[in-house]
């Protein structure tokens, strides 16, 4: 996945989708395991994420300054759907989950 290794801190904006891959949610986080555990294991019954089952991560960046992840974040939830697709595929071409990296 991309990574900018400037900072000395662990941000990830990351995008997960439901077992389908017909929902699409991006966040951001210091620590992508727990946060993966807790879309996982519904921890807010009440989220979009539970609602709707999204807890299979396809993409994700790195980054070492919260500024920057935030920044990102922002600008990928005000991409369209399509630009999205186009750039999760970029780098994971068959949308595979990769929850496994982060266990």
């Amino acid at each position: 996945m991309i990574e900018y290794t400037e900072g000395i801190y662990n941000f990830y904006v990351y995008m997960i989708t439901n077992k389908n891959r017909t929902v699409l949610y991006t966040g951001v986080t210091n620590n992508l395991k727990r946060r993966l555990n807790e879309h996982k294991n519904h921890i807010n019954a009440s989220s979009f994420t539970a609602r709707y089952n999204v807890e299979f991560l396809i993409y994700y960046e790195h980054f070492g300054w919260i500024q920057l992840a935030i920044a990102r974040e922002k600008e990928i939830k005000d991409m369209r759907r399509e630009l999205k697709l186009n750039l999760i595929q970029e780098l994971n071409p068959e949308m595979k989950f990769l929850n496994s990296h982060f266990e």
